[in-house]
């Protein structure tokens, strides 16, 4: 059966991978169909090619990273932001739980252990989602819109761009999260930010204008790609957010203009509050004292 036009090998992410000679086979059996792998043979390679050409992802097995490998990790890190980084354990030994340590320690967040049933149907989710790209153009700006966030607020970002195509409640992303809803509604509360529901639907939005930006995608086509379950529903929604219809939408926002209204609105107001605030790990926020400088509410 041919390929559907929404896993054509043109559309499938690519995956800047070093690997074991035997974690290779299996790691593109797993996905098949879903992602491409671009094979490297050093960390330092994965860092060209994600320099010189589009990349989606990169996934590093800890037995491939020696110590020598941990700084240019961190680079790679720091660098592309919006780029996935992955770490795969393929087994158990003392030397890759130190390995792991220390890239725990360059920022990098995502580890998938395949010794498990479920590690390659996780390694699947991770690397497959066909919004990468989309997932970059956002997270890259808004780092650097973030300023020097704490390590919690960047992994909360991260989750929310990457995920919010594929999910509609703040209660599914605080599950991806490890946070509970009404720890995570609180901390946003006391900061004086908006909801997490707003920002969910905000970067939503993004992720639609970053599809119609595709001649041949119908709103339909968007509608249904984010979860919505009709294009009347995603027209209901940017009705709420944005007061226009959808055709509206498409014509007046194309992904630029959408991406500069939601770092205006949603971010740069906030500048005090970002560099104090934790989302997701204990601290000040849950003692109902806020250190930060709060921001009005956005106009």
């Amino acid at each position: 059966m041919p390929d559907s036009p929404a896993t054509t090998p043109a559309d499938r992410p690519t995956i800047a991978a070093v690997l074991l000679p035997a974690e290779r086979l299996k790691v593109e059996a797993a996905g098949h169909g879903c992602f491409t792998l671009l094979l490297r043979d050093s960390v330092p390679e994965a860092v060209r090619a994600v320099r010189e050409r589009p990349v989606d992802g990169i996934l590093l097995s800890v037995h491939r990273c020696p110590p020598n490998a941990v700084q240019e990790v961190r680079r790679l890190v720091h660098d592309f932001p919006g780029i996935p980084t992955v770490a795969l354990v393929s087994t158990h030994d003392a030397a890759s739980s130190e390995t792991l340590l220390q890239l725990g320690a360059t920022g990098l967040r995502q580890v998938v252990d395949v010794t498990g049933p479920t590690g390659w149907q996780r390694l699947r989710q991770l690397m497959a989602a066909p919004v990468t790209r989309a997932a970059a153009r956002i997270q890259g700006p808004l780092v650097v819109a973030l300023g020097e966030p704490p390590a919690d607020l960047r992994f909360f970002f991260e989750m929310l761009v990457r995920l919010a195509p594929d999910i509609t409640t703040v209660r599914a992303l605080c599950r991806a999260c490890e946070v509970r809803p009404s720890t995570l509604m609180s901390r946003f509360s006391r900061a004086g930010l908006p909801s997490p529901k707003s920002y969910l639907a905000s970067v939503r939005l993004l992720h639609a204008a970053h599809l119609l930006e595709a001649p041949g995608r119908s709103i339909a086509d968007v509608a249904y790609r984010l979860e919505y379950s009709s294009p009347q529903s995603f027209g209901r929604h940017v009705r709420a957010m944005l007061g226009i219809t959808s055709l509206e939408f498409r014509r007046r926002f194309p992904f630029p203009a959408a991406l500069a209204r939601f770092l205006e609105l949603m971010i740069l107001p906030y500048g005090g509050v970002w560099p104090v605030f934790h989302p997701l790990e204990t601290g000040s926020w849950d003692s109902g004292h806020c250190l930060a400088v709060q921001a009005p509410p956005p106009h």
